[in-house]
């Protein structure tokens, strides 16, 4: 199963729409489990989704690139969070949709440099919103509960990726209910 740019912009929408939901509640508060802020995880998260976009316009096959953009910052009012996270999405799916199938590029540095075509950026844009979603959201109260045939394409496309190998991180059940089995594997708990 392909997790797609199609599934990314879902993704996006759902999560700063869920951003927008909680803007007066308390974006001081623990993102979840987290030890960040609800503000500072969603910066993190705009970061993290635009990353991808950066690795593979950058066609570096080395190292990440040295060099991106900034983003609102921490201290950035929600609704500038969530507009500069669907931004991201936008700008990840029109980098993977400019991009040759042959090219490749670096898309993670650990545990080692590996390099992957433009069709596996999508889900590792898609890791990072939907689990830095669920936190936010989580440390808001605000309601995230993502469609099962998105998180089952999410889930099936990493399934052999190292992530779910990673300190705190357990290896991907492809049994369950597709978004339960994310957020177990990830070391996450569904929000109350």
């Amino acid at each position: 199963m392909t997790f797609t740019a199609v599934d990314l912009r879902t993704l996006g929408a759902q999560v700063a729409g869920a951003w927008r939901a909680g803007a007066d509640r308390d974006w001081a508060a623990a993102a979840g489990t987290l030890r960040w802020s609800c503000a500072r995880t969603a910066d993190h998260a705009v970061d993290a989704v635009l990353a991808p976009a950066f690795f593979l316009a950058s066609r570096r096959t080395d190292d990440y690139p040295a060099y991106g953009v900034s983003t609102p910052g921490d201290d950035a009012p929600p609704a500038l969070l969530a507009e500069a996270l669907e931004t991201a999405v936008r700008i990840v799916a029109a980098v993977v949709a400019e991009a040759d199938p042959g090219v490749r590029a670096v898309i993670w540095r650990l545990p080692q440099v590996e390099v992957r075509p433009p069709v596996d950026f999508p889900p590792r844009a898609g890791l990072e919103l939907i689990l830095h979603g669920h936190d936010v959201c989580a440390g808001l109260g605000v309601p995230f509960a993502p469609p099962a045939d998105v998180c089952d394409r999410l889930r099936h496309h990493t399934a052999g990726w190292p992530h779910w190998r990673s300190p705190g991180w357990s290896p991907l059940s492809l049994d369950g209910d597709p978004w339960a089995d994310l957020l177990a594997a990830a070391g996450r708990r569904p929000a109350a």
